[in-house]
Parts: C-alpha cells; structure tokens; sequence
C-alpha cells in the first residue's frame, strides 16, 4: 500500500519505521524539507518529499503536525491522493502549544473536525492518545492477551475499516469510537487518553467520558 506520512516527529516517525517494515511504500514529509529526512530514509527506505507532495497517490495519508501547523499546511495537500484515500490525524489540541482556538473553545468543534475543515476531506482520528515508543515496542500479534486496542472514530466506514485493518496489522486491535462529532471521547484529558489497555479497557474508558474539556486543556 502506498503511505503518505506528514510529519516525521515522534508518532510521524515510529509510523515510518514500522510501516517500511511491513513493506508498504512510505513517502514522508515534515516542515523543514526532505533534504533533513535523510536518516530517517536511510533507515527505513522510505522515501523523504516536500509536504506538497507526501500525498501523491497515496492511499493512506497520515497528518501528524501540531493543530497550530495545520492552517498552513501547503493548500490543495490531497488533491493528488487516491480515489477514496483515508486520512488519519493523530492531532491534539495543546492550547499551551497551539494557541486559543476559538472555534474548537467556543463553538465546540471537535478537534478533528476543525482539523477536517482546514483539510478539505474528512479524516479518521487515531494514535492521538498513543505513546510512540508503544508503536515500536508494544505490537502484539492476534488473540495475544497483551495486545493493546486503539480507539478509531470517523464518518466515513470505508476509510474507518481501512486504517483499523492497518491497525490490526501494525499489531493492535481497535475499537470503533463513533463519528468525528464522537471523537471528543478520545480527546487529551479523557479516561481513554494515554491507556494501555484491551479492546474492553477501551470501550469502557470511552463510555465514561465527559464531554467537558478538563482546565489543563482548555485556553
């Protein structure tokens, strides 16, 4: 399958290493230029792009920026995408490091729909509450009692069965979160955020969200 990745941070980064492994065709991008992605390719054989370009033909394109990084990411960033591609944003919302966002504070967007907003294309949120170094260390394979589950939301079925089959494949289960109006329940602040637990560990933190963002993470 053909991946594009913007972003090489941490989750950009481990994404990259494990996906290359399990033979997909990895092009990344970050925010300072391929020329500063040669480590990165040389480990991995991914190949480093301008971030106009990591979407080109891609079925998969994973959007793990900052929120704040978002607005100005290069316009048009999907249109060369394939038919149907899914988008996953791995987003959160750090006021501390984003900024206020009004529209995410006052009007009660979720932060994957104001991210979907500014991309043009609807997205699936997941890894956002995943810690990196889980990516490289924490895959398990089918029915092993440790595997962790991932929480997975978003509009669109097919694109949602697309990155939860990829999931499944990179080693974890995952659980069907609801839409991107249900994200809110995968949000930083929430029962589910950061867990490492089963398919069930996760259903049940889900369940017992608010919908009240915390005052750490709130502006």
């Amino acid at each position: 399958m053909k991946i594009g990745i913007i972003g090489a941070g941490n989750i950009g980064g481990n994404l990259t290493r494990r996906l290359t492994a399990l033979g997909h065709d990895v092009s990344v991008a970050n925010s300072r230029g391929p020329e500063t992605l040669r480590e990165l390719a040389e480990e991995t054989g991914a190949t480093p792009v301008p971030a106009a370009e990591a979407a080109n033909g891609a079925e998969v394109v994973v959007v793990t920026v900052p929120l704040k990084a978002v607005p100005g990411l290069p316009a048009g960033l999907l249109d060369g995408a394939a038919e149907g591609a899914a988008v996953i944003d791995t987003g959160n919302y750090y006021p501390q490091r984003d900024g206020r966002i009004a529209a995410i504070e006052d009007e009660g967007l979720t932060e994957s729909r104001w991210t979907e907003r500014h991309l043009g294309h609807p997205v699936i949120k997941a890894f956002n509450g995943t810690y990196a170094q889980d990516i490289l260390d924490r895959h398990r394979p089918a029915g092993d009692p440790d595997r962790m589950a991932l929480p997975v939301a978003g509009d669109d079925e097919a694109a949602k069965r697309t990155v939860r089959d990829l999931i499944d494949a990179l080693g974890f289960d995952t659980v069907d979160a609801g839409t991107v109006a249900d994200s809110w329940h995968q949000q930083p602040g929430t029962p589910v955020y950061g867990l490492r637990g089963d398919a069930a560990a996760v259903r049940k933190a889900l369940s017992e969200a608010s919908p009240e963002r915390p005052a750490d993470f709130r502006a």
